[in-house]
């Protein structure tokens, strides 16, 4: 008798979200089964990465192994992206506003914009642009860089409870796609969707950041939200929780040896 894999019965599906445009646009999301489960059903978007660029020189924030490749690039962003696109294949780049920390430099939010507009423009892939996580100080960049990019399809974010609405109103407004970021919690990431929809925003415009964290509350805890979040979306019909995750890893590596 031949032996049959046991199957999780899914009555649900992740939401497809494009991102960027043209020819180099990607779409994610749109499985109907837990990730790489292809014995029970369909993913027809693999998982993307995005190599990360400051606006700002990390110079010895960074390990020497690190920093090294990028050391002739990382005082400018444009030619730093440039570099991961051409010379690495990067099929994304994300953007972190580094210099608008309000306990750094405290860059403007109209100098934050101008950058992300002449990257926007010096790249053919996907850009996010991330904030620095200052709920206030993002309120204000934020909208900026999405009013200088108008109708680019940027990944835009984090949009927290508390900012949300600058945030997602700006993403509506000028056609992007926002990070909807939650402190690794399920009940709060989908009321924070159903938030940015009642705002306006549309599934098709939402990207799910529940935190990545590397110490704390540990890998392992973040792990359980996300395969909370799925089963919620695949097996319960959540639609609120039916859209693809995004998560900043990048942030993570920098803070802890482990």
């Amino acid at each position: 008798m031949a032996f049959e894999i046991p199957k999780q019965i899914y009555s649900g599906a992740i939401k497809p979200v494009t991102i960027g445009k043209g020819d180099k646009a990607i779409t994610l999301g749109g499985e109907t089964s837990y990730p790489f489960h292809l014995f029970e059903g369909v993913m027809p978007h693999i998982p993307r990465v995005a190599m990360e660029v400051w606006d700002a020189d990390p110079g010895e924030e960074w390990p020497g192994p690190c920093y090294e490749p990028f050391k002739d690039v990382a005082k400018d962003p444009v030619a730093w992206a440039q570099k991961c696109v051409k010379d690495y294949g990067a099929e994304a780049i994300a953007l972190v506003l580094v210099s608008t920390d309000p306990n750094g430099a405290d860059a403007s939010p109209e100098s934050a914009a101008a950058t992300a507009k002449k990257v926007a423009e010096a790249i053919d892939v996907p850009l996010i642009v991330y904030g620095t996580g200052n709920v206030e100080k993002d309120a204000e960049v934020l909208p900026a860089v999405a009013e200088a990019c108008a109708d680019k399809n940027l990944i835009i974010g984090p949009a927290q409870d508390k900012n949300y609405k600058k945030i997602g109103a700006a993403c509506l407004g000028y056609n992007h796609t926002v990070i909807a970021f939650s402190p690794i919690d399920v009940n709060l990431a989908k009321q924070l969707n159903i938030l940015l929809g009642q705002l306006g925003v549309k599934d098709s415009h939402i990207l799910v950041d529940p935190t990545t964290g590397g110490l704390g509350y540990g890998m392992e805890y973040t792990y359980s939200v996300m395969e909370r979040d799925r089963m919620a979306a695949l097996t319960q019909e959540d639609e609120k929780l039916q859209l693809p995750i995004v998560n900043y890893v990048g942030q993570e590596v920098w803070k802890v040896k482990e």
